[in-house]
Protein backbone atom coordinates (compact mmCIF):
# COMPACT_ATOMS: atom_id res chain seq x y z
CA UNK A 1 0.00 0.00 0.00
CA UNK A 2 1.59 3.65 -1.04
CA UNK A 3 1.07 6.60 1.20
CA UNK A 4 -1.97 7.81 -0.50
CA UNK A 5 -3.64 4.59 -0.17
CA UNK A 6 -2.43 4.40 3.32
CA UNK A 7 -3.85 8.41 3.83
CA UNK A 8 -7.32 7.45 2.21
CA UNK A 9 -7.74 3.99 4.44
CA UNK A 10 -6.53 6.57 7.37
CA UNK A 11 -9.33 8.73 6.69
CA UNK A 12 -12.60 6.33 6.58
CA UNK A 13 -11.41 4.66 9.30
CA UNK A 14 -11.83 7.51 11.07
CA UNK A 15 -14.59 8.90 9.74
CA UNK A 16 -16.09 5.44 10.43
CA UNK A 17 -15.11 5.54 14.23
CA UNK A 18 -16.67 8.94 14.57
CA UNK A 19 -20.38 8.18 13.52
CA UNK A 20 -19.49 5.23 15.81
CA UNK A 21 -19.13 7.29 18.66
CA UNK A 22 -21.73 9.25 17.58
CA UNK A 23 -24.06 6.30 17.57
CA UNK A 24 -23.14 5.29 21.56
CA UNK A 25 -23.40 8.70 23.01
CA UNK A 26 -26.78 9.52 21.24
CA UNK A 27 -27.78 5.78 22.71
CA UNK A 28 -26.23 6.45 25.87
CA UNK A 29 -27.27 10.26 26.26
CA UNK A 30 -30.62 10.23 24.36
CA UNK A 31 -30.70 14.05 24.85
CA UNK A 32 -27.62 14.50 23.47
CA UNK A 33 -27.74 16.65 20.27
CA UNK A 34 -25.36 15.79 16.90
CA UNK A 35 -23.44 18.52 16.24
CA UNK A 36 -20.18 17.56 13.26
CA UNK A 37 -17.47 14.56 13.44
CA UNK A 38 -14.92 14.75 11.06
CA UNK A 39 -11.69 12.93 10.86
CA UNK A 40 -8.45 14.94 11.28
CA UNK A 41 -4.64 14.57 10.65
CA UNK A 42 -4.62 11.74 13.27
CA UNK A 43 -8.07 11.06 14.65
CA UNK A 44 -11.45 12.28 14.62
CA UNK A 45 -13.70 13.90 16.81
CA UNK A 46 -17.58 14.70 17.12
CA UNK A 47 -19.14 17.65 18.79
CA UNK A 48 -22.04 16.75 21.05
CA UNK A 49 -24.60 19.84 22.84
CA UNK A 50 -25.22 17.94 26.08
CA UNK A 51 -26.63 19.55 29.45
CA UNK A 52 -23.52 17.91 31.52
CA UNK A 53 -20.14 17.70 30.81
CA UNK A 54 -18.82 14.11 29.91
CA UNK A 55 -16.45 13.11 32.77
CA UNK A 56 -13.32 10.43 32.12
CA UNK A 57 -15.71 7.64 33.60
CA UNK A 58 -18.12 8.42 30.72
CA UNK A 59 -15.25 8.28 28.02
CA UNK A 60 -14.28 4.83 28.96
CA UNK A 61 -17.99 3.88 28.79
CA UNK A 62 -18.84 5.12 25.77
CA UNK A 63 -15.48 3.57 24.03
CA UNK A 64 -16.82 0.11 25.69
CA UNK A 65 -20.03 0.86 23.89
CA UNK A 66 -18.01 1.34 20.39
CA UNK A 67 -15.51 -1.73 20.94
CA UNK A 68 -19.44 -4.01 20.71
CA UNK A 69 -20.43 -1.67 18.02
CA UNK A 70 -17.54 -2.81 16.27
CA UNK A 71 -17.68 -6.70 16.98
CA UNK A 72 -21.31 -6.47 15.59
CA UNK A 73 -19.06 -5.42 12.29
CA UNK A 74 -22.37 -3.15 10.92
CA UNK A 75 -22.58 -1.75 7.24
CA UNK A 76 -21.95 1.10 6.43
CA UNK A 77 -25.04 2.26 3.94
CA UNK A 78 -24.91 5.18 1.56
CA UNK A 79 -28.43 7.16 1.37
CA UNK A 80 -29.92 10.15 -0.86
CA UNK A 81 -32.19 12.45 0.43
CA UNK A 82 -34.11 15.51 -1.09
CA UNK A 83 -34.05 18.31 1.43
CA UNK A 84 -37.53 18.01 2.40
CA UNK A 85 -37.12 14.67 3.47
CA UNK A 86 -33.43 15.57 5.22
CA UNK A 87 -35.19 18.35 7.61
CA UNK A 88 -37.99 15.63 8.69
CA UNK A 89 -35.22 12.98 9.75
CA UNK A 90 -33.37 16.28 11.29
CA UNK A 91 -36.04 17.81 12.90
CA UNK A 92 -35.11 17.08 16.45
CA UNK A 93 -31.44 17.96 15.77
CA UNK A 94 -31.06 21.99 16.14
CA UNK A 95 -27.17 21.93 14.62
CA UNK A 96 -27.68 19.11 12.29
CA UNK A 97 -30.25 21.54 11.00
CA UNK A 98 -28.13 24.65 10.72
CA UNK A 99 -25.91 22.80 8.90
CA UNK A 100 -28.56 21.43 6.23
CA UNK A 101 -29.70 25.17 5.80
CA UNK A 102 -26.01 25.94 4.24
CA UNK A 103 -26.03 23.25 1.57
CA UNK A 104 -26.56 25.03 -1.49
CA UNK A 105 -29.84 24.45 -3.41
CA UNK A 106 -29.66 21.92 -5.46
CA UNK A 107 -26.59 20.10 -4.52
CA UNK A 108 -27.02 16.17 -3.35
CA UNK A 109 -27.56 15.66 0.37
CA UNK A 110 -26.73 12.68 1.77
CA UNK A 111 -26.41 10.28 4.27
CA UNK A 112 -24.29 6.98 5.94
CA UNK A 113 -26.05 4.41 8.20
CA UNK A 114 -25.07 1.87 10.27
CA UNK A 115 -27.55 -0.23 12.66
CA UNK A 116 -30.21 2.17 13.99
CA UNK A 117 -27.35 5.28 13.48
CA UNK A 118 -27.91 7.38 10.48
CA UNK A 119 -25.73 10.44 9.79
CA UNK A 120 -25.57 13.76 7.31
CA UNK A 121 -22.70 12.88 5.75
CA UNK A 122 -20.87 12.97 2.58
CA UNK A 123 -18.17 9.98 3.41
CA UNK A 124 -16.33 8.52 2.34
CA UNK A 125 -16.40 5.13 4.88
CA UNK A 126 -15.38 1.61 5.45
CA UNK A 127 -17.33 -0.83 4.42
CA UNK A 128 -18.57 -1.59 7.83
CA UNK A 129 -17.55 -1.06 11.52
CA UNK A 130 -15.78 -4.43 12.19
CA UNK A 131 -13.11 -2.88 9.38
CA UNK A 132 -12.21 -0.02 12.67
CA UNK A 133 -9.15 -2.09 13.37
CA UNK A 134 -7.44 -0.23 16.45
CA UNK A 135 -9.26 2.89 17.83
CA UNK A 136 -8.57 4.96 21.46
CA UNK A 137 -10.40 7.70 22.88
CA UNK A 138 -8.48 10.35 24.09
CA UNK A 139 -10.19 13.10 25.87
CA UNK A 140 -13.16 15.72 26.16
CA UNK A 141 -12.96 19.35 25.77
CA UNK A 142 -15.40 22.59 25.39
CA UNK A 143 -15.73 23.78 22.02
CA UNK A 144 -17.77 26.88 20.69
CA UNK A 145 -20.23 25.80 17.79
CA UNK A 146 -18.66 27.21 14.77
CA UNK A 147 -15.97 28.50 17.20
CA UNK A 148 -18.35 31.38 18.05
CA UNK A 149 -18.05 32.38 21.68
CA UNK A 150 -21.60 34.05 21.51
CA UNK A 151 -22.78 30.02 20.34
CA UNK A 152 -23.68 27.04 22.36
CA UNK A 153 -20.34 25.54 24.41
CA UNK A 154 -20.53 21.85 23.10
CA UNK A 155 -18.42 18.61 24.43
CA UNK A 156 -15.55 17.51 21.65
CA UNK A 157 -14.88 14.04 22.26
CA UNK A 158 -11.31 13.53 20.56
CA UNK A 159 -10.28 9.69 19.46
CA UNK A 160 -7.40 8.38 17.74
CA UNK A 161 -7.90 5.56 14.86
CA UNK A 162 -5.60 3.12 13.19
CA UNK A 163 -5.17 0.43 10.45
CA UNK A 164 -3.52 -1.57 13.20
CA UNK A 165 -2.83 -2.42 16.96
CA UNK A 166 0.87 -1.55 16.36
CA UNK A 167 0.08 1.97 14.50
CA UNK A 168 -2.22 2.92 17.50
CA UNK A 169 0.67 1.82 20.11
CA UNK A 170 3.20 3.64 18.49
CA UNK A 171 0.44 6.56 18.13
CA UNK A 172 -0.53 6.54 21.78
CA UNK A 173 3.74 6.42 22.28
CA UNK A 174 4.23 9.64 20.88
CA UNK A 175 1.41 11.56 22.56
CA UNK A 176 2.77 10.44 25.46
CA UNK A 177 6.38 11.81 24.58
CA UNK A 178 4.20 14.87 23.12
CA UNK A 179 3.01 14.98 26.92
CA UNK A 180 6.36 14.90 27.95
CA UNK A 181 7.40 18.09 25.39
CA UNK A 182 4.62 20.27 26.18
CA UNK A 183 5.76 24.12 25.54
CA UNK A 184 3.57 25.60 28.40
CA UNK A 185 4.74 22.37 30.87
CA UNK A 186 8.40 23.01 30.22
CA UNK A 187 8.05 26.48 29.58
CA UNK A 188 6.88 27.12 33.49
CA UNK A 189 9.69 24.51 34.44
CA UNK A 190 12.49 26.37 32.59
CA UNK A 191 11.35 29.65 33.92
CA UNK A 192 11.48 30.65 29.84
CA UNK A 193 7.51 32.65 29.98
CA UNK A 194 4.38 32.76 31.12
CA UNK A 195 0.57 33.85 30.16
CA UNK A 196 -1.71 35.66 33.20
CA UNK A 197 -5.12 36.88 33.52
CA UNK A 198 -4.39 39.73 34.93
CA UNK A 199 -2.37 41.04 31.64
CA UNK A 200 -4.93 39.22 28.89
CA UNK A 201 -5.44 35.70 27.57
CA UNK A 202 -3.15 35.14 24.83
CA UNK A 203 -0.38 37.74 25.74
CA UNK A 204 3.02 36.40 26.67
CA UNK A 205 5.54 37.59 28.87
CA UNK A 206 9.21 36.27 27.83
CA UNK A 207 10.88 35.52 31.52
CA UNK A 208 15.26 36.48 31.02
CA UNK A 209 15.93 32.96 30.29
CA UNK A 210 13.48 32.28 27.45
CA UNK A 211 14.38 36.02 26.38
CA UNK A 212 17.67 34.95 26.17
CA UNK A 213 16.66 32.22 23.61
CA UNK A 214 15.14 34.89 21.50
CA UNK A 215 17.80 37.35 21.64
CA UNK A 216 20.17 34.69 20.26
CA UNK A 217 17.92 33.98 17.15
CA UNK A 218 16.79 37.25 16.94
CA UNK A 219 20.17 38.31 16.74
CA UNK A 220 21.15 35.45 14.22
CA UNK A 221 17.77 36.57 11.88
CA UNK A 222 19.32 40.20 11.89
CA UNK A 223 22.90 39.14 10.95
CA UNK A 224 22.24 36.67 7.82
CA UNK A 225 19.40 39.44 6.57
CA UNK A 226 22.04 41.83 6.51
CA UNK A 227 24.17 39.48 4.91
CA UNK A 228 22.01 38.92 2.45
CA UNK A 229 21.27 42.68 1.51
CA UNK A 230 18.20 43.54 3.58
CA UNK A 231 17.20 46.41 5.46
CA UNK A 232 15.53 46.05 8.39
CA UNK A 233 13.31 48.69 9.79
CA UNK A 234 11.39 49.49 12.81
CA UNK A 235 7.31 50.43 12.31
CA UNK A 236 4.82 51.55 14.94
CA UNK A 237 2.25 49.39 17.17
CA UNK A 238 -0.46 51.46 15.98
CA UNK A 239 -1.88 53.40 12.87
CA UNK A 240 -4.61 55.32 11.66
CA UNK A 241 -8.16 54.07 10.48
CA UNK A 242 -7.67 55.58 7.07
CA UNK A 243 -4.18 53.36 6.58
CA UNK A 244 -6.28 50.22 7.12
CA UNK A 245 -9.05 51.24 5.30
CA UNK A 246 -7.06 51.92 2.62
CA UNK A 247 -5.45 48.47 2.93
CA UNK A 248 -8.66 47.00 3.00
CA UNK A 249 -8.52 45.75 6.59
CA UNK A 250 -11.01 47.42 8.00
CA UNK A 251 -13.09 45.82 5.60
CA UNK A 252 -12.25 41.93 5.26
CA UNK A 253 -10.27 41.80 8.62
CA UNK A 254 -12.11 43.95 11.47
CA UNK A 255 -13.28 41.44 13.14
CA UNK A 256 -9.45 40.09 13.85
CA UNK A 257 -8.35 43.15 14.92
CA UNK A 258 -8.79 44.47 18.03
CA UNK A 259 -11.47 47.64 18.60
CA UNK A 260 -10.11 51.30 18.10
CA UNK A 261 -8.83 53.85 20.46
CA UNK A 262 -9.84 57.59 19.89
CA UNK A 263 -6.97 60.61 19.74
CA UNK A 264 -7.56 63.95 18.83
CA UNK A 265 -10.98 62.72 16.70
CA UNK A 266 -9.35 60.07 14.94
CA UNK A 267 -9.69 56.15 15.46
CA UNK A 268 -6.39 54.30 15.51
CA UNK A 269 -5.83 50.75 15.58
CA UNK A 270 -3.31 47.84 16.83
CA UNK A 271 -1.61 46.70 13.78
CA UNK A 272 -2.97 43.18 12.79
CA UNK A 273 0.16 43.37 10.16
CA UNK A 274 3.16 45.00 9.06
CA UNK A 275 2.88 45.07 5.59
CA UNK A 276 1.00 48.97 5.35
CA UNK A 277 3.37 50.35 7.41
CA UNK A 278 6.33 49.00 4.95
CA UNK A 279 4.76 50.26 1.65
CA UNK A 280 4.60 53.45 3.45
CA UNK A 281 8.50 53.10 4.11
CA UNK A 282 8.49 52.13 -0.30
CA UNK A 283 5.95 55.40 -0.33
CA UNK A 284 8.56 57.94 0.99
CA UNK A 285 10.58 58.81 -1.88
CA UNK A 286 10.74 58.12 -5.44
CA UNK A 287 11.81 54.99 -6.51
CA UNK A 288 13.66 53.78 -9.58
CA UNK A 289 14.19 50.51 -11.64
CA UNK A 290 17.70 50.86 -10.20
CA UNK A 291 17.02 50.95 -6.74
CA UNK A 292 15.24 47.17 -7.05
CA UNK A 293 14.92 44.26 -5.28
CA UNK A 294 14.46 46.58 -2.73
CA UNK A 295 13.88 44.04 0.93
CA UNK A 296 12.70 45.45 3.73
CA UNK A 297 12.83 43.38 6.84
CA UNK A 298 10.99 44.17 10.50
CA UNK A 299 10.78 42.48 13.69
CA UNK A 300 7.26 43.44 13.99
CA UNK A 301 5.09 42.83 17.12
CA UNK A 302 1.68 42.49 15.87
CA UNK A 303 -1.82 41.88 17.37
CA UNK A 304 -5.29 40.31 16.18
CA UNK A 305 -7.79 39.23 18.40
CA UNK A 306 -8.16 35.55 18.33
CA UNK A 307 -10.95 33.24 20.38
CA UNK A 308 -10.76 32.78 23.61
CA UNK A 309 -10.95 28.75 22.78
CA UNK A 310 -8.37 28.95 20.48
CA UNK A 311 -5.94 30.62 22.03
CA UNK A 312 -3.06 27.81 23.10
CA UNK A 313 0.28 28.62 25.04
CA UNK A 314 2.63 30.19 22.71
CA UNK A 315 1.56 28.79 19.70
CA UNK A 316 -1.58 30.87 19.77
CA UNK A 317 -1.61 34.26 20.71
CA UNK A 318 -2.99 37.62 20.57
CA UNK A 319 0.01 39.30 20.34
CA UNK A 320 3.33 37.98 18.38
CA UNK A 321 6.19 39.03 16.71
CA UNK A 322 6.57 38.45 12.86
CA UNK A 323 9.93 37.77 11.31
CA UNK A 324 8.29 39.97 8.13
CA UNK A 325 10.28 41.34 5.21
CA UNK A 326 8.52 42.61 1.79
CA UNK A 327 10.52 42.26 -1.28
CA UNK A 328 9.63 44.77 -3.96
CA UNK A 329 11.26 43.68 -7.38
CA UNK A 330 10.90 44.03 -11.38
CA UNK A 331 9.07 41.12 -13.28
CA UNK A 332 13.07 39.93 -14.24
CA UNK A 333 13.65 39.63 -10.75
CA UNK A 334 11.41 37.74 -9.15
CA UNK A 335 12.85 34.22 -9.46
CA UNK A 336 15.86 35.79 -8.18
CA UNK A 337 14.39 36.41 -5.16
CA UNK A 338 12.58 33.58 -4.35
CA UNK A 339 15.63 31.44 -4.50
CA UNK A 340 17.59 33.63 -2.36
CA UNK A 341 14.41 33.66 -0.36
CA UNK A 342 14.25 29.74 -0.51
CA UNK A 343 18.03 29.92 0.49
CA UNK A 344 17.39 31.95 3.13
CA UNK A 345 14.64 29.53 4.57
CA UNK A 346 16.38 26.19 4.37
CA UNK A 347 19.43 27.88 5.80
CA UNK A 348 17.78 29.24 8.92
CA UNK A 349 15.64 26.28 9.50
CA UNK A 350 18.42 23.67 9.07
CA UNK A 351 20.35 25.95 12.02
CA UNK A 352 17.70 25.34 14.00
CA UNK A 353 17.28 21.65 13.43
CA UNK A 354 14.90 20.98 10.94
CA UNK A 355 16.04 19.10 8.26
CA UNK A 356 12.81 17.55 6.77
CA UNK A 357 10.53 19.83 4.86
CA UNK A 358 7.34 19.12 3.11
CA UNK A 359 6.53 22.11 0.03
CA UNK A 360 2.71 23.37 -1.24
CA UNK A 361 1.94 25.54 -3.65
CA UNK A 362 -1.18 27.39 -3.96
CA UNK A 363 -2.51 28.54 -7.36
CA UNK A 364 -4.88 30.98 -8.61
CA UNK A 365 -8.63 31.03 -6.75
CA UNK A 366 -11.59 31.75 -8.55
CA UNK A 367 -11.77 35.46 -7.25
CA UNK A 368 -9.13 37.26 -7.37
CA UNK A 369 -7.42 40.93 -8.29
CA UNK A 370 -4.74 41.17 -10.51
CA UNK A 371 -4.22 40.62 -14.02
CA UNK A 372 -3.78 37.28 -15.97
CA UNK A 373 -0.35 38.14 -16.98
CA UNK A 374 0.40 38.79 -13.17
CA UNK A 375 -0.60 35.53 -11.76
CA UNK A 376 0.70 33.55 -14.74
CA UNK A 377 4.49 35.00 -14.21
CA UNK A 378 4.11 34.56 -10.75
CA UNK A 379 2.96 31.43 -10.66
CA UNK A 380 5.33 30.34 -13.22
CA UNK A 381 8.20 32.08 -11.18
CA UNK A 382 7.08 29.76 -8.07
CA UNK A 383 6.99 26.53 -9.85
CA UNK A 384 10.29 27.13 -12.24
CA UNK A 385 11.97 27.95 -8.65
CA UNK A 386 10.81 24.97 -7.14
CA UNK A 387 11.90 22.43 -10.15
CA UNK A 388 15.31 24.14 -10.69
CA UNK A 389 15.83 23.04 -7.24
CA UNK A 390 14.97 19.51 -7.24
CA UNK A 391 12.35 20.18 -4.64
CA UNK A 392 9.16 17.98 -4.19
CA UNK A 393 6.21 19.94 -3.56
CA UNK A 394 2.30 19.68 -3.77
CA UNK A 395 0.36 21.86 -5.78
CA UNK A 396 -3.35 23.04 -4.36
CA UNK A 397 -5.39 24.17 -6.72
CA UNK A 398 -7.29 27.75 -6.71
CA UNK A 399 -5.70 27.78 -2.99
CA UNK A 400 -3.94 30.42 -2.87
CA UNK A 401 -5.21 34.31 -1.38
CA UNK A 402 -7.56 36.26 -3.47
CA UNK A 403 -4.74 38.78 -3.57
CA UNK A 404 -2.04 36.03 -5.03
CA UNK A 405 -0.26 32.35 -5.15
CA UNK A 406 2.15 31.84 -2.43
CA UNK A 407 4.60 28.53 -1.39
CA UNK A 408 4.01 27.49 2.23
CA UNK A 409 7.38 25.29 3.57
CA UNK A 410 6.55 23.02 6.50
CA UNK A 411 8.66 21.34 9.19
CA UNK A 412 8.57 18.13 10.86
CA UNK A 413 10.07 17.96 14.60
CA UNK A 414 11.40 15.49 16.54
CA UNK A 415 8.21 14.02 16.70
CA UNK A 416 7.30 13.63 12.81
CA UNK A 417 4.83 16.08 13.72
CA UNK A 418 4.30 19.02 10.76
CA UNK A 419 4.47 22.92 11.40
CA UNK A 420 3.58 25.10 8.71
CA UNK A 421 6.26 28.08 8.86
CA UNK A 422 7.76 29.67 5.72
CA UNK A 423 5.50 31.92 3.98
CA UNK A 424 6.25 33.61 0.22
CA UNK A 425 3.28 35.32 -0.80
CA UNK A 426 2.69 37.32 -3.75
CA UNK A 427 0.87 40.63 -2.96
CA UNK A 428 -1.27 42.35 -6.38
CA UNK A 429 -3.70 43.63 -3.96
CA UNK A 430 -1.33 46.22 -1.91
CA UNK A 431 0.30 48.09 -4.86
CA UNK A 432 -2.69 48.56 -6.18
CA UNK A 433 -4.42 49.68 -3.20
CA UNK A 434 -1.30 51.75 -2.32
CA UNK A 435 -0.71 52.62 -5.63
CA UNK A 436 3.02 51.97 -5.37
CA UNK A 437 5.27 52.27 -8.15
CA UNK A 438 8.45 52.80 -9.47
CA UNK A 439 10.25 54.83 -12.59
CA UNK A 440 11.59 52.29 -15.34
CA UNK A 441 14.25 52.28 -17.50
CA UNK A 442 11.62 53.78 -20.03
CA UNK A 443 11.13 56.71 -17.77
CA UNK A 444 7.59 55.69 -17.46
CA UNK A 445 5.90 54.52 -13.89
CA UNK A 446 5.66 50.52 -13.41
CA UNK A 447 3.96 48.88 -10.63
CA UNK A 448 6.17 46.79 -8.86
CA UNK A 449 5.85 43.36 -7.53
CA UNK A 450 5.29 42.57 -4.41
CA UNK A 451 6.38 39.40 -1.78
CA UNK A 452 5.13 39.17 1.68
CA UNK A 453 7.78 36.56 3.34
CA UNK A 454 7.81 35.03 6.96
CA UNK A 455 10.58 32.63 7.70
CA UNK A 456 10.00 31.94 11.62
CA UNK A 457 6.14 32.85 11.28
CA UNK A 458 5.89 33.81 14.24
CA UNK A 459 8.90 34.58 17.35
CA UNK A 460 6.42 33.11 19.58
CA UNK A 461 5.14 29.85 17.87
CA UNK A 462 8.74 29.25 16.99
CA UNK A 463 9.46 29.40 20.29
CA UNK A 464 6.72 27.13 21.14
CA UNK A 465 7.80 24.61 18.79
CA UNK A 466 11.71 24.54 19.15
CA UNK A 467 10.64 23.60 22.81
CA UNK A 468 8.72 21.13 21.64
CA UNK A 469 11.19 19.74 19.30
CA UNK A 470 14.12 19.51 21.93
CA UNK A 471 12.04 18.77 24.89
CA UNK A 472 13.28 21.91 25.86
CA UNK A 473 17.07 20.80 25.64
CA UNK A 474 18.26 23.28 23.44
CA UNK A 475 21.52 22.76 21.53
CA UNK A 476 24.55 24.46 23.57
CA UNK A 477 24.35 27.34 21.29
CA UNK A 478 21.23 28.35 22.09
CA UNK A 479 20.71 27.36 25.35
CA UNK A 480 19.46 30.28 27.83
CA UNK A 481 22.81 28.90 30.70
CA UNK A 482 25.19 27.00 28.73
CA UNK A 483 26.94 25.62 32.18
CA UNK A 484 25.93 25.79 35.66
CA UNK A 485 28.81 25.65 37.83
CA UNK A 486 28.28 24.53 41.51
CA UNK A 487 30.47 24.78 44.41
CA UNK A 488 30.63 21.84 46.78
CA UNK A 489 31.15 24.51 50.06
CA UNK A 490 31.28 27.79 50.87
CA UNK A 491 35.62 27.74 50.75
CA UNK A 492 34.83 26.72 47.00
CA UNK A 493 32.94 29.87 46.04
CA UNK A 494 36.29 32.05 45.21
CA UNK A 495 37.31 29.18 42.86
CA UNK A 496 33.87 28.87 41.07
CA UNK A 497 33.58 32.25 40.41
CA UNK A 498 36.66 32.90 38.92
CA UNK A 499 35.82 29.98 36.76
CA UNK A 500 32.51 31.51 35.99
CA UNK A 501 34.37 34.78 35.26
CA UNK A 502 36.69 32.97 32.77
CA UNK A 503 33.73 32.05 31.03
CA UNK A 504 32.20 35.22 31.24
CA UNK A 505 35.29 36.17 29.36
CA UNK A 506 34.67 33.54 26.20
CA UNK A 507 31.08 34.63 25.67
CA UNK A 508 29.97 31.44 27.13
CA UNK A 509 26.43 31.66 28.95
CA UNK A 510 27.58 30.52 32.78
CA UNK A 511 25.60 31.00 36.07
CA UNK A 512 27.52 30.33 39.58
CA UNK A 513 25.14 28.41 41.90
CA UNK A 514 25.74 29.82 45.48
CA UNK A 515 22.50 28.51 46.75
CA UNK A 516 22.34 26.58 50.46
CA UNK A 517 20.87 23.65 48.84
CA UNK A 518 22.49 20.13 48.27
CA UNK A 519 24.75 19.90 45.85
CA UNK A 520 22.62 16.68 44.30
CA UNK A 521 19.87 18.97 44.60
CA UNK A 522 21.78 21.74 42.34
CA UNK A 523 22.28 19.20 40.07
CA UNK A 524 19.28 17.62 39.48
CA UNK A 525 17.86 21.06 39.54
CA UNK A 526 20.53 22.19 36.51
CA UNK A 527 19.23 18.77 34.83
CA UNK A 528 15.38 20.24 34.84
CA UNK A 529 16.55 23.24 33.50
CA UNK A 530 17.97 20.89 30.84
CA UNK A 531 21.39 22.80 31.05
CA UNK A 532 23.74 21.53 28.98
CA UNK A 533 26.81 21.44 31.67
CA UNK A 534 27.05 21.16 35.26
CA UNK A 535 30.33 21.85 36.31
CA UNK A 536 31.22 20.53 40.05
CA UNK A 537 33.92 22.16 41.83
CA UNK A 538 35.75 21.15 45.75
CA UNK A 539 38.82 20.24 47.06
CA UNK A 540 40.53 18.44 44.75
CA UNK A 541 39.46 20.43 41.68
CA UNK A 542 41.15 23.68 43.35
CA UNK A 543 44.18 21.94 44.35
CA UNK A 544 44.79 20.68 40.59
CA UNK A 545 42.85 23.71 38.81
CA UNK A 546 40.38 21.57 37.38
CA UNK A 547 36.37 21.26 37.34
CA UNK A 548 34.46 17.38 37.24
CA UNK A 549 31.67 17.83 34.41
CA UNK A 550 28.31 15.82 34.49
CA UNK A 551 26.28 16.69 31.15
CA UNK A 552 22.37 17.25 31.71
CA UNK A 553 21.39 13.73 30.66
CA UNK A 554 23.46 11.84 33.35
CA UNK A 555 26.83 11.58 31.61
CA UNK A 556 29.86 11.84 33.62
CA UNK A 557 32.10 13.50 31.66
CA UNK A 558 35.30 13.17 33.83
CA UNK A 559 37.61 16.02 35.27
CA UNK A 560 39.10 18.51 32.73
CA UNK A 561 41.27 21.59 32.84
CA UNK A 562 39.12 24.71 33.07
CA UNK A 563 40.53 25.77 29.63
CA UNK A 564 39.32 22.31 27.69
CA UNK A 565 36.21 22.76 28.72
CA UNK A 566 36.17 26.78 27.61
CA UNK A 567 37.58 25.44 24.32
CA UNK A 568 34.80 22.56 23.99
CA UNK A 569 32.28 24.33 24.79
CA UNK A 570 32.80 27.71 22.69
CA UNK A 571 33.10 24.84 19.64
CA UNK A 572 30.17 23.03 20.47
CA UNK A 573 28.38 26.90 20.58
CA UNK A 574 29.92 27.38 16.86
CA UNK A 575 28.03 24.71 15.70
CA UNK A 576 24.61 25.07 14.42
CA UNK A 577 22.31 22.80 13.14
Amino acid sequence: MNDEELSDLRYRIRHSAAHVMADVVTTMYPDAKLAIGPPTEDGFYYDFLVENPFSDEDIKRIERQMKKIIGRNLSFEYSEYSREEILEKNKQEPLKLEVISEIPEGEKITTYKHGDFEDLCAGPHVDSTGQIPAFKLINVAGAYWRGDESRPMLQRIYGTAWESKESLEKHLNNLEEAKKRDHRTLGKEMDLFSVHEETGPGLIIWHPKGARVRNIFENFWREEHYKRGYDLIYTPNIGRANLWQTSGHLDFFKENMFPPSETDGQDYYLKPMNCPFHIMYYKSSLRSYRELPMRIGELGTVYRYERGGTLHGMMRVRGFTQDDAHIFCRPDQIENEINGVLDLTFYLLEAFGFKDFTLNLSTRPDKAVGSDDQWELAENSLRNTLLSRGLDFDIEEAGGAFYGPKIDVNIKDALGRSWQCTTVQFDFNLPQRFGITYIGEDGNEHQPYMVHRAIFGSLERFMGVLIEHYGGAFPVWLAPLQVKIIPIADRHFDYARQIGNKMDASGLRCEVDLGTDRMNSKIRQGQLQKIPYMVIVGDKEVESDTVSVRSRNGEDVGVVSVKDLVSRIVSESSNKG
